[in-house]
């Protein structure tokens, strides 16, 4: 549990401040929704420094249990004694608790979020037989890309019905290219490259692509220049190879890096 000491920097697109700080009041629970990189995370991180409230975060897996959530009984000095998971701690100190893609933790796991995400707001520990009532300044925001969603891997409409949600995608270009510039300490002459070279990317997905070039990994390039790799190396780091293993697709990749740089 965190309440960083200085704000995120966070460069708004939308209206997401407004509308997550009116969910926020009125105690409803929020669903992020977009592409991988673009800055979800970040969002949270702020609005939670923003709201004055400490932030949870919950990465979810496909070996993510109930117990990882809730809690559970461990054997300390010769008794056993409850411990709270951090869904568990979030609700009884007033916390925004943020479970990171969260279609993919396993389906019985996302059924305990249900009595948190409506009217009723509490939380039961079946192995404890008790029923939490959750502090009045707690949150539920939650959070999965679209695109990467399948039939096997989607939430259900008895889910994604208790969220307010919240659409996001990567920022328009001027902005990208500011937010690339600050995080990755590079000038903008540079970050705007960057920028132009992610989108190009993004604009080819249909020829093999599961995903484009995220604000993420632009942002990764631009830091590995800071530190002195050349522009074309750390583009093909940072960007082209963690985004496929397709040799013709990389190649692709290499050539607009060599447009741009």
């Amino acid at each position: 549990m965190s309440l960083p000491n200085h704000r995120p920097f966070y460069l708004e697109i939308g209206n997401e401040i407004a509308l997550f700080a009116a969910a926020y009041a009125a105690r409803l629970p929020v669903m992020l929704k977009g592409p991988t990189g673009c800055g979800k995370t970040r969002f949270v991180e702020f609005m939670a420094h923003r709201l004055g409230r400490p932030l949870i975060t919950v990465a979810c897996h496909e070996d993510l249990f109930a117990s990882d959530l809730l809690g559970r009984y461990l054997l300390h000095q010769d008794e056993t004694v409850w411990v709270d998971g951090p869904l568990v701690k979030a609700v009884r100190t007033g916390a925004v608790c943020y479970l990171d893609e969260i279609v993919e933790a396993r389906k019985d796991t996302t059924v305990v979020i249900h009595p948190l995400s409506d009217n009723r707001r509490t939380l039961t520990i079946d192995k404890k037989g008790e029923t939490v009532k959750a502090h009045p300044d707690f949150l539920l925001v939650i959070s999965y890309n679209p695109g990467y969603q399948s039939v096997l891997k989607d939430l259900k409409q008895s889910t994604r019905q208790r969220f307010v949600s919240i659409a996001f995608q990567y920022p328009e270009l001027e902005k990208e290219a500011r937010i690339v510039a600050r995080e990755g300490g590079v000038d903008e002459e540079t970050a705007r490259k960057l920028v132009r070279l992610g989108d190009r990317i993004r604009n080819i997905r249909e020829h093999g692509l599961t995903e484009g070039a995220s604000t993420r990994l632009l942002i990764y390039a631009a830091q590995l220049m800071q530190k002195g790799i050349p522009a074309v190396e750390a583009c093909r780091s940072a960007v082209c190879l963690p985004l496929t293993d397709d040799s013709r697709l990389q190649e692709t990749l290499f050539e607009l890096i060599g447009d741009i740089f």
